[in-house]
């Protein structure tokens, strides 16, 4: 079994719009990573004027709900580390690759 530290970290974000990115670091405890068919939209994206998040940046990929990309094995991220940033949508997973 696996911990939330084992899981692929969250290297840089660029969504400054976001209520966890503080200084291009996600301040989520983990994101998750779902969109649709050759999209991998972060889900966890609050575009809020109210910053959330932890005081300790130490994001984490939680879940990901994107089967078609090459990093998912069991809809958990098998990456190194995965960027968000502007994409298709405002928040995407930029590391996703398809299969």
């Amino acid at each position: 079994m696996s911990t939330l530290m084992d899981q692929p970290p969250v290297s840089e974000c660029s969504v400054d719009g976001c209520s966890y990115n503080h200084d291009h670091a996600c301040g989520a405890a983990a994101i998750t990573i779902a969109g649709h068919a050759g999209d991998a939209q972060c889900a966890t994206f609050i575009p809020l004027s109210v910053k959330g998040g932890l005081d300790r940046v130490v994001s984490h990929v939680g879940a990901c709900q994107r089967a078609d990309c090459s990093h998912n094995e069991h809809l958990t991220c098998a990456a190194t580390a995965v960027r968000i940033g502007a994409g298709q949508d405002l928040a995407d997973c930029l590391t996703y690759q398809p299969a």
